[in-house]
């Protein structure tokens, strides 16, 4: 019977093999540990993320099978097509991380919190000043309405969350957010675990293992950290 693993206290110690991992709950692999930039780097970079709740120690993932958008792949929809021709928001790219994460952790509907704990928060912030986290922004009226954040590391953009205040918002955010990778040589979006809306905007599944050959390619080489610039011309990728 397999059991769950204790981090050591030194942020580069080593995860589990990613086959230790439970199977109920899917993907659970270890606990303990903090949320040092070297740890998290030492975690994505190896199939493997934080989500936990407050109050409970740090718990560290990676399901089986994994959920991935490949840029290239992205579905517009009809609707979406629609909106985005109408420009209805300002795209910034980097401009609000925090508050971009701070819209993230709101409750949703049927939630009664949210998994973006204080600590959460201050990590990833961290991880945006020494240029690896990344938010992509809709504005109106000088009023943030949706995006997302993540951590870009190699040629992967590992996804975090996203939210929306007005309709399309986050989806807007997906397509800026896509057209901006492709432009810069990114290929993989991990997007962690499955949902129908990333499903029907391109999402799939894939094994594990796929997942962890192909993110110990892409997160050897890539674009240099720092503050990715507002978009300019990307309309057309």
């Amino acid at each position: 019977m397999l059991q769950l693993h204790w981090l050591d206290p030194d942020p580069s110690s080593p995860f589990p093999p990613l086959e230790q991992a439970l199977t109920d709950p899917n993907g659970l692999l270890a606990a303990g540990g903090d949320l040092t930039p070297q740890r998290l780097l030492n975690a994505y970079t190896h199939g493997v993320f934080p989500w936990y709740n407050p109050g409970e120690p740090i718990l560290w993932w990676s399901p089986d099978p994994r959920c991935v958008l490949y840029p290239q792949q992205l579905k517009i929809s009809r609707s979406l097509r629609k909106t985005l021709n109408k420009h209805p928001f300002e795209i910034r790219f980097d401009t609000a991380f925090g508050e971009v994460m701070q819209a993230c952790a709101q409750p949703r509907a049927k939630q009664a919190g949210t998994w973006i704990t204080r600590e959460m928060l201050k990590a990833y912030v961290n991880m945006h000043d020494l240029g690896f986290g990344h938010s992509v922004e809709c504005w109106q009226d000088n009023r943030l309405v949706g995006g997302l954040y993540g951590l870009a590391i190699g040629r992967v953009f590992f996804g975090e969350s996203m939210f929306s205040r007005v309709p399309d918002a986050s989806k807007v955010a997906l397509v800026y957010l896509c057209r901006w990778l492709i432009r810069e040589g990114y290929e993989l979006i991990d997007s962690q675990v499955h949902t129908p809306h990333l499903e029907s905007m391109g999402a799939q599944l894939i094994p594990r293992a796929d997942y962890a050959e192909l993110i110990k390619n892409l997160t050897r080489i890539g674009p240099q950290p720092g503050k990715w610039p507002t978009p300019v011309n990307v309309d057309s990728v």
